[in-house]
């Protein structure tokens, strides 16, 4: 069962792997990127971050697709992170178990404006974002646990 799809462009780091991790009771995290699923060091750095006691997968998005529509994670209290919109669409757009995408966080660039203090967005990717919310799809902004989610519909 997915507990949880989150963008954040950090992928695992102290708010994902244990303040989110718990609160979701997780036991399995899919790391969904492909720049991750290549790099052994980004793959050692990842697997020294988890918390004791959950797994840790990572994979590309195709092959993280291919995962979730087989059910080979089904027995899993799932958390997918992702590191950017993008990533997120095509989870949700191939696999129907995602309703709902949290955004913790995005890289800034030039191209990008800001839509709270920590997430930038492209205006395709703005643009992605309503296509999903019209589709269905809840996109809420909640950095940790404790903070109170905010519809990203009010914010584009």
């Amino acid at each position: 069962m997915i507990e949880m799809l989150r963008v954040d462009h950090r992928l695992l780091h102290g708010q994902v792997a244990f303040s989110w991790t718990s609160t979701l009771g997780a036991d399995c995290i899919l790391i969904a990127n492909d720049t991750a699923a290549t790099n052994e060091l980004k793959k050692t750095a990842m697997r020294l971050a988890k918390p004791n006691g959950v797994k840790l997968v990572i994979k590309t998005v195709p092959d993280s697709i291919k995962a979730l529509n087989k059910g080979v994670t089904d027995k899993y209290k799932l958390f997918i992170v992702v590191s950017n919109i993008n990533d997120a669409k095509e989870i949700v757009e191939n696999y129907q178990g995602v309703k709902s995408i949290n955004i913790g966080g995005t890289s800034p660039a030039d191209d990008k404006t800001n839509i709270t203090k920590t997430i930038a967005v492209t205006s395709k990717e703005k643009e992605v974002m309503r296509k999903l919310i019209n589709n269905g799809v809840d996109i809420y902004i909640q950095m940790v646990p404790s903070n109170s989610k905010v519809s990203v519909e009010k914010l584009l």
